[in-house]
This record gives C-alpha cells, structure tokens and sequence, in this order.
C-alpha cells in the first residue's frame, strides 16, 4: 500500500479536524439530549426556571427520543429529558448538558413533570433534526431552536425576540461534501489518512476507547436493559456459545449500549452525533485488536478509518434517518477490522460493498433499549463480512443495489435512507405513536 502514503498536508489536516468534531463525549441518548440542551439554553435565557415548556421536535427526533433511558431519572422520553435540562443542565457542556445535575434537581425535574407542565409537539418540517423548545414564566419566554446539528444552536430568542440566529451553527465548517471547505472524502482519500497521519494526532481516539470501554464494563457487570451482551458473555461462560471472536465482540459492544439505553450515567464517545454508533464503530475493532493481539498502533489506525467511514456514510445519508444507524457504523467497522487484519485497499472497499449487500434495509424504530440487538448483528456482520473480504470474496454490482464503484454504492444506501424511505420513516412514527 506504499502508493498510498502522499496526502497533502492541508488536506490531511482538514480530515484530521473533521474526524475531532464528529467524534466527541455525550452522556444519554443524542436526540433525548439535545432536548435537554436546548431547555438548558432556553432556561439560561430566561433566567429563572420556567413554569412552563413547549417542545417542538422534528419526527425523526420524537422516534428518537420517545422511548429512551435519561441518564440518573429512571425514566424515559422528552419531556423528563426537557425538565432535567432545565433544572439540572448547562448549556456549555453541550453533549453532556447533564452531568453536573444533583439529586435534588433530579426530584424538581421529576415533580415538573409529574405536574405535566411539559407539552411535546410534532413540528412538520423539512429538517430532519430539528428542535424547538420554549421556556415560559408569567409573560417572560425564551426560545432556543437546534438544527441540523445536535448542538447547533440555529435561533435563540429571548420575549419574541430574535437575539441571536446560526449562533453555533458550525457544522457547515465541517462539512465534508462541500468541495469550498475540502475535498469530498473517499474511501481511498480516508485510507491515505489512516495510513499517513502521525500517530500522535490520533491518540485522541484511546479516550474515545477508554470511554466508550467503561460504559461496556458496566453494561456487563449490571443488569442493564435486555442484557444482550451480558447474556452473551454469560451464555459463553456456561459453554452454551462458543468463546470466538464474534461472540466476545459482541458482548463487549453490546454491553455498552445496553447500558446506555437504559440511562447509565457514563458518557460515551459518540460518531456523527450517536453514542450507539460511536459504540459500534470502535468496540468490535477493540476486540478484534485484543483477540488478534495486535498492536495500539495499527487499532488506533483502525479506528480512525471505521470512524471516518461512518462518518462519511452519514454525511451522504443525514444525521437521522430511516435505516438503522448501527448498519452505518458497522460497516465503517468492517473496513476498519479489514485494515486491522492486513486487508488492502480493495479488500476494505470489499468489506464495505459486502455490509451494503447485507445489512441495508434494517430500519430505525427509534432509539430504545432494543438498539442492542440491531447492534449485535451489525457486529456479527461486520466481522463475518471482513473475514471475507480478506479472502477477496466480495458481492457482486449484478447483486440488488451494489455498484462496481463502491462509492457509488455508498451513494445508493444513502439515496435509499435519505428519500426513498420518507413513507417508511412516517409509518414507523405512527406505530409507535399509536401502541
């Protein structure tokens, strides 16, 4: 792969900065959180608690945050979510809004609630996420609209009036289709950086694993959600399952997020705005590393490559969307698990084009304690399919959707996610809406 190895300096920089932004700590689920963060913002503004507060949420964001754990409340949903913002939040710590929050602010948020003095609303836009919360007391309101971006700020506004429009609205800066800022990422172009970065400027992504480790660690030491990885590594200790690579993968990523659905207060490491997917990008490659006793070095190259190939999948399909994060995530684990196992340029665009064939299709039901169980398939695929791709064995472009270019591949899931499953996104709110 020595070809591989030139990328200029600017460019390399520029991909480097953008692998920082989107991999970044949030403690909860990102949609339920960003609720929060924006009644923490709204609340700053109004400079006093609120006795009132409206949230207007795009649909991908009520799928999202209807059914999800919020970290220290044992309970679910947006409007705790909007309370605990709130009355126990701070803006400044964006995805991690919460983690200051006491006890005592916990049980005002709960009685807030309790009280129904959240009211939640659909609101019909175009933006898929999209946030809108309204602090009210007496005559005195304060508004804070995130779009686009989990904690992109688009318009806050203090009595009806506008005191501050795309404040914090950075993600266009980060924006790796617009060819102004940098050139469009490949997959070729994110192998040379994986390759040619010095290694120092990704020792960041060892938090990333540290972090995201601990969350895993508790997910298996507790009984968290529907224990999907506990009951794995249980199953195993039993001799039931065997003790092999994919099974100790999967115990080990699904753990996590089984603790996290169900509202564990550790933070994660997110990609592209999902704790679930910052979970399943890394972990597996963890694993894989451990198990293969390979060296920091290559998993943290590793790492950098799974993320950065989510990261350019979702830029093309969207923050949220109808198909399941997880399949995104593990497909960026499967390259990154090909690069681990010596796979070249060819095999990891193999690997990819094999998760695209597979997995595309698994809709996204909202975020859940169910999130487990799609991760764990996306992490059986994503090494099964590596595993093939290092034998190069790939699907064919006479196979459904899959191209002989793979980013023209990438670019069909996306199409398909992004557009062709609008209907289906919608009748998927209105099941769950109707239970």
């Amino acid at each position: 792969m020595t070809q591989l190895f030139h990328m200029d300096k600017h460019y390399q920089h520029q991909i480097l900065e953008l692998l920082k932004s989107e991999v970044a700590p949030a403690m909860g689920c990102t949609e339920p959180i960003a609720v929060a963060l924006a009644a923490a913002k709204a609340t700053e503004l109004l400079d006093c608690k609120p006795t009132h507060i409206t949230i207007r949420v795009s649909r991908n964001i009520l799928k999202n945050a209807m059914g999800v754990g919020i970290p220290g409340t044992g309970m679910r949903g947006i409007p705790i979510a909007a309370a605990m913002g709130a009355f126990g939040g701070n803006s400044e710590k964006k995805l991690e809004v919460l983690a200051d929050a006491t006890e005592e602010e916990v049980e005002a948020a709960k009685t807030f609630v309790k009280g129904q003095n959240v009211t939640v609303e659909q609101k019909e836009t175009s933006e898929m996420l999209y946030i809108e919360c309204l602090c009210q007391k007496g005559e005195q309101t304060a508004t804070a609209i995130i779009k686009k971006e989990h904690t992109s700020f688009f318009e806050l506004k203090v009595n009806g009036e506008v005191i501050s429009i795309h404040a914090g609205d950075e993600a266009d800066d980060h924006n790796p289709s617009d060819d102004d800022k940098m050139p469009p990422l490949t997959i070729k172009r994110i192998l040379k950086f994986t390759i040619s970065a010095d290694i120092e400027e990704l020792e960041f992504l060892k938090e990333a694993v540290e972090m995201n480790l601990a969350v895993s660690k508790e997910g298996l030491t507790h009984s968290y959600g529907l224990q999907v990885g506990k009951k794995v590594m249980e199953n195993v200790e039993k001799g039931i399952l065997s003790p092999g690579l994919i099974n100790y993968a999967q115990s080990k990523t699904c753990a996590a997020s089984d603790a996290r659905m169900a509202g564990c207060t550790l933070p994660v490491m997110t990609t592209t705005g999902s704790g679930n997917q910052g979970i399943t990008a890394m972990l597996p490659i963890v694993a894989v590393a451990e198990r293969l006793m390979k060296s920091e070095e290559k998993m943290i190259r590793a790492l950098a490559l799974s993320n950065l190939v989510t990261i350019h999948i979702k830029s093309k399909l969207g923050k949220l969307s109808a198909l399941c994060g997880a399949m995104v995530a593990g497909t960026g684990a499967s390259a990154g698990i090909t690069y681990l196992m010596g796979g070249n340029c060819k095999q990891i665009e193999a690997a990819i084009q094999n998760m695209a064939g597979g997995l595309t299709g698994m809709i996204c039901d909202g975020a859940k304690l169910g999130c487990s169980l799609k991760i764990s398939a996306a992490v059986n695929q994503a090494i099964q399919l590596a595993l093939l791709a290092i034998d190069d064995v790939c699907i064919g472009d006479t196979d459904g959707i899959i191209d002989h270019d793979v980013e023209k591949t990438i670019a069909n899931v996306a199409e398909i996610g992004s557009q062709g499953m609008v209907e289906t996104d919608k009748m998927i709110l209105e099941k769950m809406i109707c239970k």
